[in-house]
């Protein structure tokens, strides 16, 4: 991650919310009501042809208003919340130059966090470590692994789903390592100063209770599977897009290969859909509420929205 220091003075909206929340169209909204190009801060929306599964911005929606890091790769590449970093702040510097407001929208809280506070990302690894554990998940599993997360750094293991490969090596690869765990790590990172200040930034977030949120994300699920989620996912397993990509291990699309490979019923495919959408429902509020930054709006008071980000330009 670029370690100069980078000021920016203009003004800089972010959207933050669940998923089902409403994000997209009030952030469509505001675009229009102010002026703003929106910035994308979801980890999914980046990749082409995966539309269906992820609610991505419609193409009619990104012709009325600019959208920056939506279908950026594809499906069977890397990227990372170092690389989101660099991409938003050129993204945000040339919003900027047209004389418009960048406004960042997403339910991604990493993304955000690494952008506006820094990123823990270069604790020192270890390959023999990381060999050992690659065996240790062959031989006993991906549970045990993250159970030892759990009793060893219990607020990151919260932080990261239990089926996050990737996140549960390196958490254990880094405690191993270092003899710190991740969580210390981060809190050694914030004390330290962050390089990039942004002056003028509001952060704006979508409340909505439990309950009507759930319906919505059943709404979705039901909406998703109509609009021809199943051909979506098909059509990239026949473009050599295989379930076993980091992509298509996400919500909706790993339960998808799952129908289609014979392992569970249609009825299935739904409930499952639903109850792991839930979940990362839960999680992402579970992070949000950290964010002392954001301020929260009920989502059935819009012009609240509206007032307070007129309220936020007009203030010196």
């Amino acid at each position: 991650m670029n370690e100069q220091k980078v000021v920016i003075s203009k003004p800089v909206l972010s959207l933050v919310g669940q998923t089902a929340v409403g994000k997209t169209s009030l952030s469509i909204e505001i675009a229009k009501l102010f002026d703003c190009e929106i910035v994308s801060t979801d980890s999914m929306q980046i990749y082409r042809y995966m539309d269906i599964g992820t609610a991505k911005v419609s193409k009619d929606e990104q012709a009325r208003i600019p959208h920056h890091l939506v279908d950026i790769i594809d499906p069977d590449e890397t990227y990372n919340a170092s690389r989101f970093v660099d991409d938003a702040l050129a993204a945000i510097a040339a919003i900027h130059q047209r004389d418009k407001i960048p406004l960042l929208t997403g339910g991604t809280g990493l993304y955000l966090k690494a952008l506006t506070q820094g990123l823990f990302e270069n604790a020192p690894g270890n390959q023999n470590i990381k060999n050992e554990l690659h065996v240790r998940l062959k031989r006993d599993g991906l549970e045990s692994l993250y159970n030892e997360l759990v009793i060893s750094d219990p607020d990151y293991s919260r932080k990261i789903h239990q089926n996050d490969t990737a996140r549960i090596i390196r958490g254990l690869e880094i405690i191993q390592t270092t003899g710190k765990t991740v969580t210390t790590h981060l809190k050694e990172q914030a004390a330290q100063e962050n390089n990039r200040i942004f002056l003028k930034f509001l952060c704006l977030g979508i409340g909505m209770d439990r309950q009507k949120l759930y319906q919505r994300i059943d709404l979705r699920t039901e909406l998703m599977l109509e609009q021809g989620f199943e051909e979506e996912v098909q059509w990239l397993l026949d473009n050599d897009y295989p379930c076993e990509l980091k992509s298509m291990k996400s919500i909706g699309y790993k339960q998808m290969c799952q129908y289609l490979g014979g392992q569970i019923s249609y009825p299935k495919l739904k409930e499952t859909i639903a109850r792991d959408t839930r979940h990362y429902a839960k999680r992402q509020m579970t992070w949000f509420r950290k964010e002392k930054s954001i301020e929260w709006v009920s989502h059935s008071e819009p012009e609240t929205f509206f007032h307070r980000i007129s309220s936020w330009l007009e203030a010196e």
